[in-house]
């Protein structure tokens, strides 16, 4: 049996977001008998276990819990571990969860380590922000060995494709895109269930939401958005799902401009009821910077929400407007990055033409449907990926 050894700073139950949705959906789809995938994760909460088994991966958390310490340390940590695992179990390939985890593999290359690699780029912040950061650019040089010593290099988007390149790799690049929540694939929610939902937010008959279910940081926009409602009649309301380090800042600016009342803060939701935020909502709004790909995207279009979204980074691959790519069938409304007024015509547009919206939302998820399927993007990597490191 063949035994790959996974590096992700997080992984489930908590702090949980695209990255490690995708090895949990990608390894869950892998027959244990063909592949063994083991992972190394900070153990952000001391109450879960050291070790445990979570769907086809066994989980092995080092550190002390979510300071900042525990984080600094994690790259030592799960280099020993890596050591350890190497020698116990005969691990035949490494899988690097997004840039910054090819430190550890950068370090064990050069303490001799002859183990090929393969990293998955899902890299959410802009390339800039990644490499150039005042306390990375010290240790830039190991990501530079990680990305020009890899066997396969699998970005998620062809936004993501050029980085390789830009780090001097000549390393074999694949394209993979992520998937779509399955819930939203299979319509497998009871309608009760969505109506609970809009019981819990008092959303009334007539009220419309906007809704964004990705984490609450400055590369999302939804300070935008929050702007946008100023233009928008006030039944539109925003329901932002989730938390992060913007939400005490989005709700003082919701405070600011006297839209409190239209601006709904859930906190932090399990992945497993996210589905349910999103079938009791009407539009899908993510104004985003940056964007690796985004998996939230494409699970509200698999919804048969309309889309309304930058094409920055990643969203270029599978958001098309009728405007701006009119060879193409739109998918979704595309808008300015950093302009609610954008946002707004959109949204307008959106309420003013349903029969627009039908068309548009059913092309977006035949689309997923046809290509951001959980159970072809497995297959592809275990074709494509881990056959380069067993």
């Amino acid at each position: 049996m063949k035994k790959i050894l996974i590096f992700s700073l997080a992984y489930y139950p908590s702090h949980v977001s695209g990255a490690e949705a995708s090895v949990k959906e990608i390894t869950d789809r892998i027959i244990p008998s063909d592949i063994e995938f083991h992972l190394v994760t900070l153990r952000f909460d001391t109450t879960l276990p050291v070790e445990e088994l979570i769907g086809n991966v066994h989980v092995h958390r080092v550190g002390f819990g979510p300071s900042y310490l525990s984080k600094i340390c994690f790259v030592p940590l799960a280099v020993i571990k890596a050591m350890s695992l190497k020698h116990s179990l005969g691990i035949s390939g490494y899988w690097t969860m997004m840039t910054y985890m090819l430190f550890p593999v950068a370090i064990l290359r050069l303490l001799g380590s002859k183990v090929p690699h393969a990293l998955t780029l899902q890299d959410g912040d802009p390339y800039e922000k990644v490499f150039e950061r005042a306390h990375i650019r010290p240790f830039v040089f190991l990501l530079d060995i990680g990305f020009k010593s890899a066997k396969v290099i699998q970005p998620i988007s062809r936004y993501l494709a050029e980085w390789p390149k830009k780090r001097n790799s000549q390393a074999k690049v694949v394209l993979v895109h992520n998937g779509a929540n399955p819930k939203d694939l299979k319509e497998s929610v009871p309608e009760s269930e969505v109506t609970e939902i809009k019981k819990k937010l008092g959303k009334k008959d007539d009220d419309i939401y906007l809704v964004n279910t990705a984490r609450l940081v400055h590369q999302k926009g939804n300070d935008d958005t929050i702007r946008a409602l100023l233009e928008l009649p006030v039944n539109v309301k925003l329901l932002l799902v989730g938390g992060g380090e913007d939400e005490a800042m989005l709700k003082t600016l919701s405070k600011e401009l006297g839209l409190e009342d239209r601006v709904i803060f859930t906190g932090q939701v399990d992945r497993s009821e996210v589905t349910k935020y999103r079938l009791a909502s009407d539009i899908f709004v993510g104004p985003s910077r940056s964007e690796g790909l985004g998996n939230a995207f494409l699970s509200a279009m698999a919804s048969r929400l309309p889309v309304v979204a930058t094409q920055e980074g990643g969203l270029a691959d599978f958001l098309f407007d009728a405007k701006k790519n009119p060879d193409i069938e739109a998918t979704g409304w595309a808008v300015i990055k950093d302009n609610s007024q954008s946002i707004a015509a959109a949204v307008k547009d959106i309420l003013a033409n349903p029969e627009k919206v039908k068309t548009v939302t059913e092309c977006a998820r035949r689309m997923v449907l046809e290509k951001y399927d959980w159970d072809k993007i497995a297959k592809e990597m275990k074709e494509k990926v881990f056959s380069e490191l067993i």
